[in-house]
């Protein structure tokens, strides 16, 4: 009986991945655009990455160059190791390991690497449950109309870094779809009146926390607004919370202490070793070349020059993009070297979240900031601005007529929190626009109240207005986005 029981869970659980029939359609809809997307990444890479090489991990980090994008799970798809930071993504090796499995076969069958292909379906799965998680939010929690539902679904595709987030081997694809379905899971617990259980917070938790460390809290919080005081009971809280992120830590720590330390020691001993053999060299090289005999004074001189050596370095190092693009920490430590106080906030806002989050920029088209991109990089056309506008103020519009759902307020709370970690403490904000995946989804789901109150007016012009606005936008945006996507792979 207990086995059956489980049985029932486990199907329970997986029915959520079941497309409904008003869903089949823009779902393979949305199937094609990812796979086009990801077809013209395979296209670009794919003369280098297929073939078997002696250092996968090198041939891969020193070709793909799309934004600041790493190409780390191709690499961990072809000879896995715990190559992702294990403190921002703890479990991330351990989810690819199976894929990692199956390349091993394909690539003993046929001879080439898979590891793009393996990568591409499973981005082309998290797009088209993405759409799924969203439209049934539109649908069943918001209760829009299907054409609504379908135009703000589409809206999210239509975003210039959802788009590459979708099509590039980083974990921002994956992570946008378990938020998303995070929220919806929490929004249908909301609707019916039922807490979040235990175990379904421990699963949402362990997936995003374990793609992504800080994406984690956003499952508390849904967490909080869905069982409210119930959140603070002690086993709930215990078991839930506190032991679930004790246990990720823990594992994190553990996993740096087996998989990364011994690594850096080797590392940094091959280093030492190097250095020593060099230094000995120029020694040998400047005693032949210097008038000095004394060998105190020899020493003396030859510390000066390596002095001065090291000097013209640090300063040719700091103009380099990779130092001069990264802003004033608050401080120097373990996390808050991650951290930037010095970076314009005004012109983030403007040009990077509002901006190239949304709509990419012509000029250094997905450009690199720790290789040659500017920070700051202002669009050549007023329209920009103008359909930047807009969208902000239909999400602020949308925030003002949904202020009383407790849904949107738990929406906006992860959001929130995304813009204290980044536009706050500065973290990732030089490069702000990747991050785009684990927050923007929230854009259309705010505007979705707007339709929702447009939809309940008696008169029709208003809503005519919202839905023509929000198409031409739409419209406008994929195919200025999708151009420029294209236009950047054939370059």
């Amino acid at each position: 009986m207990a086995i059956m029981n489980l049985e029932f869970s486990v199907v329970r659980y997986f029915r959520i991945f079941k497309i409904k029939a008003e869903e089949r359609w823009a779902a393979l809809v949305a199937l094609l655009f990812a796979a086009l997307l990801n077809g013209l990444v395979i296209w670009a890479y794919a003369d280098k990455f297929m073939p078997i090489s002696d250092n996968h991990w090198k041939l891969f980090i020193n070709n793909f160059r799309i934004s600041g994008f790493d190409p780390i799970t191709y690499a961990v798809l072809t000879d896995w190791q715990t190559g992702y930071n294990v403190y921002r993504h703890p479990l991330l090796a351990f989810f690819v390991w199976p894929f990692y499995q199956l390349n091993q076969g394909l690539m003993a069958l046929f001879g080439v690497n898979c590891a793009q292909f393996i990568c591409a379906a499973i981005l082309i799965f998290c797009s088209v449950y993405s759409y799924v998680f969203l439209y049934r939010i539109f649908r069943e929690i918001i209760k829009l109309s299907r054409f609504d539902s379908t135009l703000l679904s589409a809206m999210l595709f239509s975003f210039g870094y959802v788009m590459v987030s979708l099509s590039v081997p980083d974990h921002f694809g994956p992570s946008m779809m378990v938020l998303i379905c995070a929220l919806y899971i929490s929004g249908k617990c909301m609707e019916k009146g039922r807490m979040l259980t235990i175990l379904q917070t421990v699963l949402l938790f362990l997936f995003t926390a374990g793609i992504s460390l800080n994406n984690g809290i956003k499952i508390f919080l849904d967490a909080l607004f869905v069982n409210g005081k119930r959140f603070f009971h002690w086993k709930y809280l215990l078991l839930a919370v506190i032991l679930p992120a004790a246990l990720i830590w823990g594992f994190a720590r553990l996993e740096y202490r087996t998989f990364v330390w011994p690594k850096e020691m080797a590392r940094k001993e091959i280093k030492a070793k190097k250095d020593k053999a060099k230094k000995e060299a120029m020694f040998k090289a400047f005693k032949d070349t210097s008038n000095i005999k004394d060998s105190a004074a020899l020493q003396k001189a030859f510390k000066a020059e390596v002095n001065k050596q090291a000097w013209k370095k640090y300063r040719a190092d700091h103009k380099q993009p990779w130092n001069k693009h990264t802003g004033k920490p608050i401080a120097k430590g373990e996390f808050s070297r991650w951290t930037d106080i010095s970076t314009s906030r005004w012109d983030t806002f403007v040009e990077n979240l509002f901006g190239e989050s949304l709509q990419l920029h012509q000029d250094q088209l997905l450009g690199d900031t720790l290789r040659s991109r500017s920070v700051i990089v202002p669009y050549r056309s007023i329209w920009n601005y103008v359909a930047e506008g807009l969208l902000v103020l239909l999400f602020l519009a949308g925030i003002w007529f949904g202020r009383r759902s407790r849904f949107l307020w738990m929406a906006l709370a992860g959001f929130l929190f995304d813009m204290l970690l980044h536009m706050g403490l500065g973290f990732g904000i030089n490069e702000v626009y990747i991050m785009t995946a684990h927050w923007v989804f929230v854009i259309p789901i705010a505007i979705g109240y707007l339709f929702k109150k447009l939809e309940e007016q008696e008169h029709t012009a208003p809503l005519l207005i919202g839905r023509s606005l929000g198409v031409g936008l739409v419209l406008f945006l994929f195919i200025w986005n999708t151009a420029l996507y294209v236009q950047f792979f054939f370059l």
